[in-house]
């Protein structure tokens, strides 16, 4: 009876021994699993505003464009996804400078307020400002004609500020999105919009009723912009925008973004 009594005592030790070990080999599979899952490539942000083709815009239900081919060779080389927040400009550059996004790459210009505020990689594209006019009513008859005018721009971009430091406007309307912009324009609501010149070229294409004036008004550099005294992910850009310039894919995306169908 005692014998007995040991077997079965000896049983449930056995029981419980298992019932451990099983225990200890559940918990170690989902230790590992939780560790494979943060295994997978940390994200970078970008953030931009993706109505500026072809640097920015959406195809779809994607943000694509120039400088999009640029954030993702940066993520890349980083070895890290690349996620794509498309906000208004203004927007973008506050984030980023409280490091809510990585960096901003969205047709920016270098000035000595924003470099203040944000640090800023080697420049990688030459823009030139053109003025966008409507077609079949100008009210602007050169470059040269736009004191006394109401001039569109975007909010923030560098023609806002070259507009407001050149220009004796009889207005500036500054917009989130030129698409609106183009519509003010086509109806009469503006005499003009000056904006860079791929992007107006876009635009045009889209809206035969505007035309590009002769001339150039003034030509610019864009850059990346990054938080403040992020110096290591500033390095990071300026190799890879290096990089870019060498192989000549600056040019490459260039191409592709702005070939007409």
């Amino acid at each position: 009876m005692l014998s007995h009594k040991m077997d079965l005592a000896e049983l449930e030790d056995e029981m419980k021994k298992r019932i451990i070990a099983l225990v200890s080999v559940v918990t170690l599979l989902s230790a590992l699993f939780l560790v494979g899952c943060g295994s997978k490539k940390d994200t970078i942000i970008v953030g931009t505003e993706a109505g500026f083709a072809p640097y920015e815009y959406m195809k779809g239900n994607e943000v694509v464009g120039i400088d999009m081919d640029i954030a993702k060779e940066i993520a890349d080389y980083l070895g890290k996804e690349l996620e794509i927040r498309n906000m208004e400009f203004d927007g973008a550059l506050l984030a980023v400078q409280n490091g809510t996004i990585d960096f901003v790459a969205a047709g920016v210009s270098v000035d000595e307020e924003r470099l203040e505020k944000m640090d800023f990689s080697i420049d990688y594209v030459n823009s030139t400002e053109v003025v966008v006019v409507n077609k079949e009513n100008p009210t602007v008859a050169s470059i040269d004609d736009l004191d006394n005018k109401i001039v569109g721009v975007q909010q923030g971009n560098i023609a806002d500020f070259w507009v407001e430091e050149n220009i004796q406007a009889k207005e500036i309307r500054r917009y989130t999105k030129f698409a609106q912009a183009a519509e003010d324009l086509k109806n009469g609501k503006i005499d003009c919009i000056v904006m860079d010149q791929f992007p107006a070229e876009d635009m045009v294409a889209t809206n035969p009723e505007l035309t590009i004036l002769d001339g150039v008004l003034f030509e610019d550099k864009y850059a990346i912009a990054v938080q403040k005294g992020n110096k290591e992910l500033l390095d990071d850009i300026n190799t890879v925008i290096e990089q870019l310039k060498k192989d000549g894919k600056i040019e490459q995306f260039t191409a592709e973004h702005t070939k007409k169908n």
